[in-house]
Formats: structure tokens, C-alpha cells, sequence
């Protein structure tokens, strides 16, 4: 019984504390809001409409330069990345191409030596393409690296 009375005196004061504060606002707001007469309420949304206008003129302007910007940055970046592949691309033939020529000379000069040293020239011949094949991938790295900047 005393936690049910202890309950309601709790329930009451809080109430009340929320009355009093919900009073104080809404005549603080009440204040803040209080009509103007009719000229002066129209020439402050006069000022505040032509306020807004301009501001937002100066956002398009912004806008446009910033847009203007990043579209010569997407030019230049493009560009850049396609003359990077196109080289990288004929580096890469390149070496494909000198690879394959020393494989191919390799390989014929195996086929007149003995086992001993077709073994050794086999061997030359993998690390040949070892080293192709790391020299495409820190290309590869490269390439990515300087499109990420």
C-alpha cells in the first residue's frame, strides 16, 4: 500500500514539473511568434525570400565551377589511364614477344645438346618466364597504384 502511494505522489510530481516546463515553453514560443502587423510581416518575407534567392545564385555558381573542375579532372585522368595501358600493353608485347624468341632459340638448342644440357637450358628457360611474369605483375602493380592517385 505505502509503494502504491509512494507511486502516485511520484506520478503527480512529475506532472506537474512537466506542466510547469510545457507552460514556460509555449510561452517562450508564444513570444518568438507573436504576429506582426500585416507590411511588416511582408517586407521581412520580402527580405528573406530575396535573401534566399541570392543565396541560392551563389550555389549554382559554386556548382558549376566545382562541376566544370571535376570534369577536366575525369578528362585528364582518363586520358592519362589510356595512354598508361596503351604503353604498359606494348611493353608487354614486347617482352612477350623477346620471351618467346629466347624460349623458342632455347628450346632448339636443347634438342642438340645432350640431357645434362637440355636440363640447364629447360631450367634458363623457366626462369626467363619467372622473371616476365614478375616484371608483368610489378607493371600491373604500377599501373593500378598511379590510376588509384
Amino acid at each position: 500500500m505505502s509503494e502504491n502511494k509512494n507511486q502516485n505522489q511520484t506520478n503527480g510530481r512529475d506532472f506537474l514539473v512537466g506542466s510547469l516546463i510545457g507552460g514556460v515553453v509555449g510561452a517562450v514560443v508564444a513570444l518568438l511568434f507573436a504576429p506582426k502587423a500585416g507590411r511588416e510581416f511582408r517586407d521581412d518575407i520580402n527580405q528573406g525570400s530575396n535573401y534566399l534567392k541570392d543565396r541560392a545564385g551563389e550555389w549554382k555558381d559554386v556548382a558549376s565551377e566545382k562541376s566544370g573542375e571535376w570534369k577536366e579532372r575525369a578528362v585528364e585522368s582518363s586520358s592519362q589511364l589510356s595512354k598508361n595501358f596503351s604503353e604498359k600493353s606494348q611493353e608487354f608485347g614486347t617482352k612477350f614477344k623477346d620471351s618467346t624468341k629466347v624460349i623458342s632459340d632455347k628450346v632448339r638448342n636443347i634438342r642438340g645438346q645432350d640431357d645434362a644440357e637440355a636440363e640447364e637450358a629447360a631450367q634458363e628457360v623457366a626462369e626467363a618466364i619467372e622473371e616476365a611474369a614478375e616484371e608483368l605483375e610489378k607493371q600491373q602493380e604500377a599501373t593500378t597504384s598511379s590510376n588509384a592517385k
